[in-house]
């Protein structure tokens, strides 16, 4: 079972920081901060020297983008608007040359221009006879776990576990899930801060005898919604810069390329670069 990443969040008498400590991905995460960024800055150097980390990633916010530069990192990718209104902007510093370089960046290059190029106004499918498309509830994690496991052989995080799609389902992530037979073939779910008003769109997976159908922009759909009632403003999502069919979905849906992230995380066979897409409904 992958390690399950751990959070962290520190209270200094200027500062307070979270990291997202990730083991099995090898990196930390600084998800939010307030007061003195140095000092947050050096708990999170501090977490990745502890763990042995390749890679720290931190969520920064616009007015520290010179700080940032200053302190050696390097900018990767935006969220419009994340912090409640505030940009958000990715910035990562690597400790091992091979973390920081990508043998794949210009295929993925070259399936973004494809991406881009499709026309993004497209009508939307009907759901296919059979199908039912409903929200999930923490009665389905078995078969949301065996769903995970038959789709990705690496997942970063342990969705091969029942019990830890169980917790996610109970805590602020909201499934959606696609039937066929009473048997669930594809499914997306949307985690959500309501802090700051933002949800990432994630652990999107179909059963390959099923992906012909365009479930999965259905189920973004239906999560985009739920979303959306619940005051929800700034939707994005993390997808595999190799997969044209994933990035084809978010484009086709109008959310917007804001960069990629550098060997961000270990998913479907190996370490892989991963798209930002963003889409703002204030």
């Amino acid at each position: 079972m992958n390690d399950i990443p751990m959070e962290k969040e520190i209270n200094g008498n200027s500062f307070y920081v979270k990291l997202v400590i990730d083991p099995f991905n090898k990196r930390v995460r600084m998800d939010d901060y307030l007061g003195n960024i140095t000092l947050c800055l050096k708990e999170a150097v501090e977490a990745v020297l502890k763990i042995g980390a390749e890679k720290l990633i931190v969520k920064a916010r616009q007015e520290n983008f010179k700080e940032l530069i200053l302190a050696g990192f390097v900018f990767e990718a935006s969220i419009d608007k994340y912090f409640y209104g505030s940009d958000c902007c990715f910035f990562a510093k690597y400790y091992q040359n091979e973390r920081r370089n990508s043998g794949n960046w210009q295929e993925e290059d070259e399936i973004l221009t494809r991406v881009i190029s499709l026309s993004a106004i497209e009508q939307r499918k009907q759901l296919p006879l059979g199908y039912i498309i409903r929200k999930a509830n923490s009665a389905d994690a078995n078969e949301l776990a065996c769903l995970y496991k038959q789709v990705f052989e690496i997942y970063p995080v342990p969705m091969n576990d029942p019990e830890y799609v169980k917790k996610c389902i109970e805590n602020e992530a909201v499934f959606y899930v696609c039937l066929f037979n009473e048997k669930i073939v594809s499914a997306a779910s949307a985690e959500v801060n309501s802090h700051y008003h933002n949800a990432e769109i994630t652990d999107c997976a179909t059963l390959p005898e099923h992906r012909q159908f365009g479930l999965m922009k259905l189920l973004i759909s239906e999560l985009e919604k739920y979303l959306a009632e619940h005051q929800i403003f700034c939707m994005y999502s993390i997808a595999r810069a190799l997969s044209f069919g994933m990035n084809a979905t978010f484009h086709s849906l109008n959310y917007t390329y804001r960069g990629r992230l550098a060997n961000n995380c270990y998913i479907f066979d190996k370490l892989e670069d991963m798209n930002i897409w963003v889409k703002n409904i204030s």
